[in-house]
């Protein structure tokens, strides 16, 4: 059977020119076009190298180690030993993901091997092998594409989990507990006071509230001076205005605790003048947290060390 060198050389040219990119992608390299050719060829001439008398070198993992180290200084270039070893590592991860995903993907639909009555029984698909140009040149940028959404996803998850704190909320000798995400938008004030105010789930305080305290916090637009508030919460509570997107001029009830505290990056941060405000609202589809934290009550409150 005929083997097409440069058609496989060129295949090979392609998919290291992906995997550079993929990694230029992740850790936000700026690189030019032409450096990033001349690393992909000479990932590819380990295919070249294969059919020559330094076939049996060129398997040896040290040697494709060092090809490897050799296309990333050419494509990025070094600056220092951590920016080096950080393009070289993620070079390797993005490899490893996506030539893995691809050979799962092989294994997927690869012939099924079965034994009937003693005997090996053979079940080919009916697309025939997988492992085509058409297979790799359409499931290899796929894969790429998916490796970089997930690589996004958890980065996005690891810049929301470094602004989570712990909150802890007493009012009226009652303790509340609930996760909260330190929010820079957030910067609900209220208007009289300039106090800042932070949100919670009506769900964290619903066991501490009464009823009727809870209903008004629905529809805030409807209170009446006529109605009643139980004395014990009349002195707490506040009413401040704010605007949403599409809409304006709105009102959300707001509770005066005796203190917050908060936990972040182990400290504890003591504030007595700040607002609760009650949403009934999901604010994390995940339940990642219950509560929104305004950025002002790191600044203004009183630290202390967390042990």
């Amino acid at each position: 059977m005929p083997i097409y060198l440069d058609l496989i050389w060129l295949l090979n040219f392609g998919l290291d020119a992906i995997l550079l990119m993929l990694c230029a992608t992740v850790l936000k390299r700026k690189y030019k076009w032409w450096r990033l050719c001349i690393g992909a060829f000479i990932g590819s001439l380990i295919v070249l190298l294969m059919f020559t008398p330094f076939s049996n070198v060129m398997l040896h993992p040290v040697i494709k180690i060092l090809f490897s180290i050799f296309m990333v200084l050419v494509t990025f270039g070094y600056k220092r030993l951590r920016f080096f070893l950080e393009n070289v590592l993620t070079f390797y991860f993005a490899t490893f993901v996506v030539g893995g995903g691809l050979l799962g993907v092989h294994f997927l639909f690869d012939d099924q091997y079965l034994v009937v009555n003693q005997m090996v029984d053979t079940q080919s698909p009916q697309f025939g092998d997988p492992i085509s140009w058409l297979f790799v040149c359409i499931g290899f940028p796929l894969l790429v594409y998916f490796s970089k959404a997930r690589v996004d996803d958890l980065r996005m998850k690891n810049i929301t989990f470094d602004q989570l704190v712990d909150v802890t909320i007493l009012i009226n000798n009652q303790t509340i507990e609930v996760r909260g995400l330190i929010d820079s938008g957030n910067q609900l004030v209220d208007p009289l006071t300039k106090t800042p105010v932070m949100i919670v789930t009506a769900q964290s305080v619903e066991q501490i509230l009464p009823s009727s305290l809870l209903e008004l916090s629905k529809n805030v637009q409807s209170f009446s001076h006529n109605e009643e508030i139980e004395h014990e919460w009349y002195s707490r509570v506040r009413f401040v205005p704010y605007r949403s997107v599409g809409q304006a001029n709105q009102l959300l009830l707001a509770l005066k605790p005796d203190s917050v505290k908060i936990v972040h990056q182990s400290q504890v941060i003591e504030v007595s003048k700040v607002l609760v405000g009650i949403s009934h609202t999901t604010l994390s589809v995940e339940q990642q947290y219950e509560s929104i934290v305004h950025p002002k009550l790191l600044v203004v409150g009183e630290v202390s060390s967390a042990s």
